[in-house]
């Protein structure tokens, strides 16, 4: 079971609407920076341990900056990532660039930065060459395992996914790059998304060091470091738990004993790309009851829509809501949780118990702190909304309310020809 708390007390977080209004994103800092602090203690067995944040979970170069500070870096897959990356003070190999489908300007940005490239295809050796003129030093290689695991349902089948090289491909890989001059070789794979298995984590490690052998005995490649990927889940339901990192550290470090160090393959570099798990639990969409209408069913109207959380309507995914002030009440009344995007499907909760709801209660919905602000939208002209950060006693604003302005900046008033 997993205890659902807010940020701030409710008297606290009232306050706060008061002044600032809604909707609005706000960050616990001090609770991020307390886990990235475990996972590092989690795995402070192994050699040079960094956890690469995943940005596009919450890219906001204030939060990169948080994380900076206790030796995180950055996984990027875009320009802009590489960017705020850069703008954080994440540099050089604290930065691992893993993208697919990209363009030449994306890999020169990342081999310019010293970036560790984390290639998706084969071809992408070829196409690196031509973008940034030859190879770099340090390479790495994204595996997919194929029918040798299964996905779930946020990430699908390897078999069916568009990410990685097979197996078979895997080896030419390190051949070719080998042949062309590379001396440092990274391996890396993503077979997850919001898992809460540990043994699921557990067993990407065996797969990974048995893949570190593989391709020292068959290609003469020593594999430096490997990425175990992302794919740490959190508990959006009360009822789900989290995984430990300190169990989970000290299962990965039996096998790396019996894998790695027992076979004369040490020292080997572990990192994680996690995101969710890191920011994900201490991220809250604040929004304000509109309307409590009763049709065939009945509906909550928020401040807030679709184009704030987009998870509910893209997954089915569920997020925990609390009404501010009525946490001790009975949750006997059933409601859909809507925003006002012109769509059906723009709902928070479907069939959800909640305490009687009235119009102007503050709303909080939990574990925004992942794939929430990020993959917001502006259809139907919302407006993305404020972030703040919760840290040392402090009320920050790290990103202002879009406006209008914003909205129209890149249209043109008068047409240019072309």
């Amino acid at each position: 079971m997993t205890e659902k708390k807010l940020p701030l007390s409710s008297s606290e977080l009232l306050d706060l609407v008061k002044k600032v209004g809604t909707p609005f994103n706000i960050y616990d800092g001090d609770e991020i920076e307390k886990n990235a602090e475990e996972m590092k203690a989690a795995f402070s067995w192994a050699p040079s341990f960094t956890n690469y944040f995943a940005v596009k979970a919450l890219p906001n170069i204030n939060i990169l900056k948080l994380l900076g500070k206790h030796g995180f870096g950055a996984d990027c897959s875009s320009l802009p990532e590489l960017y705020m990356a850069k703008a954080a003070g994440i540099e050089g190999k604290n930065i691992m660039f893993t993208s697919n489908d990209t363009p030449d300007e994306e890999f020169r940005e990342a081999y310019n930065l010293g970036a560790v490239l984390n290639l998706d295809d084969i071809t992408h050796i070829e196409a690196v060459e031509r973008a940034c003129g030859k190879l770099p030093d340090t390479i790495s290689f994204r595996f997919n395992p194929g029918k040798e695991r299964t996905g779930n349902a946020i990430i699908g089948n390897p078999v069916e996914a568009k990410y990685g090289v097979t197996r078979d491909q895997l080896f030419q890989a390190y051949s070719i790059a080998k042949e062309k001059g590379v001396k440092h070789f990274y391996l890396h794979t993503m077979v997850a998304s919001n898992e809460l298995n540990p043994d699921y984590i557990v067993e990407t490690a065996r797969m990974l060091f048995s893949l570190v052998s593989e391709l020292k005995e068959k290609c003469g490649i020593e594999v430096e470091a490997i990425d175990m990927g992302g794919g740490v889940g959190i508990p959006y339901r009360p009822e789900d738990s989290k995984i430990q990192w300190k169990e989970l550290g000290d299962r990965i470090h039996v096998l790396y004993k019996e894998m790695i160090e027992e076979k004369g393959l040490k020292p080997l570099k572990i990192t994680f790309e996690c995101g969710r798990a890191i920011t994900g639990p201490y991220g809250y969409l604040v929004s304000t009851v509109r309307h409590v209408t009763k049709k065939y069913k009945d509906y909550v109207g928020l401040d807030s829509c679709m184009a704030d959380l987009m998870r509910p309507a893209l997954y089915g995914s569920y997020h925990h809501i609390t009404v501010v002030g009525k946490e001790n009440e009975k949750a006997d009344h059933k409601y859909d949780v809507t925003g006002s995007l012109c769509e059906n499907n723009d709902k928070f909760a479907i069939d959800r118990m909640l305490p009687e709801i009235e119009k102007g209660d503050v709303i909080v919905i939990h574990d925004t702190g992942a794939h929430g602000f990020a993959m917001g939208f502006n259809y139907n002209g919302k407006m993305r909304h404020a972030e703040y950060l919760k840290t040392e006693g402090r009320i920050l604003k790290i990103r202002r309310d879009e406006t209008y302005e914003d909205y129209i900046k890149t249209q043109l008033i008068t047409p240019e020809e072309v």
